[in-house]
């Protein structure tokens, strides 16, 4: 699948109660994410795969990482297995950007 033709959403359209899989390394997630979201690491993913169709229910799957170029793969990969999955434009980057909320296992939320 070409990456430009995955489907894509802005952060904006990321709903509040939606699922947010995030694929980022555990420092990312570490310095700063979004609450409530998922995480499993890129190379997680195939082998997770039932966890995060167990967790999307009949909604879409809400791919982020920090630009959007493996939350591109990851969510190529869902897609071809089935899952209703969108890729973030803009990651964690546009995110924060938005002022969309962080949390984080440190002091202060950021994103890496």
């Amino acid at each position: 699948m070409n990456f430009a033709q995955v489907p894509t959403v802005t952060v904006d359209a990321v709903p509040a109660d939606g699922l947010l899989l995030d694929v980022r390394e555990p420092d990312e997630w570490a310095a700063g994410h979004a609450e409530g979201a998922l995480h499993i690491p890129m190379g997680e993913v195939i082998a997770r795969r039932a966890e995060i169709e167990e967790r999307a229910g009949d909604g879409p799957v809400h791919v982020v990482c920090r630009v959007g170029g493996r939350s591109a793969q990851v969510t190529a990969y869902l897609t071809q297995q089935g899952v209703d999955a969108v890729n973030v434009d803009g990651g964690m980057l546009a995110w924060e950007a938005a002022g969309r909320p962080l949390t984080a296992d440190g002091e202060s939320a950021r994103v890496l």
